[in-house]
């Protein structure tokens, strides 16, 4: 199976994102590290077969990610290797 690396989106000055990609300024915020690693976490858990809510608990309690936050940032990847 090839790993699909998910691209953090790019957000234009002003613009406000939507769906999962309107947490990610505040997931920066709040844990400090690029929404980006945060996302090749978790598409490297869904590629390992992982289930949604597997992952979900992954970035929970190894990461400290609140429920929110961590939902917001697997559905993004799932969505985005489902295209």
């Amino acid at each position: 199976m090839t790993k699909k690396r998910v691209e953090a989106p790019t957000i234009a000055p002003g613009e406000k994102p939507k769906g999962p990609a309107s947490y990610f300024p505040s997931i920066e915020k709040t844990y400090g590290q690029p929404v980006q690693h945060w996302l090749d976490i978790a598409a490297e858990g869904l590629d390992a077969g992982r289930p949604h809510g597997e992952v979900v608990g992954l970035l929970k309690s190894d990461h400290g990610l609140g429920h929110g936050h961590a939902n917001a940032i697997v559905a993004y990847v799932r969505a985005k290797l489902a295209e």
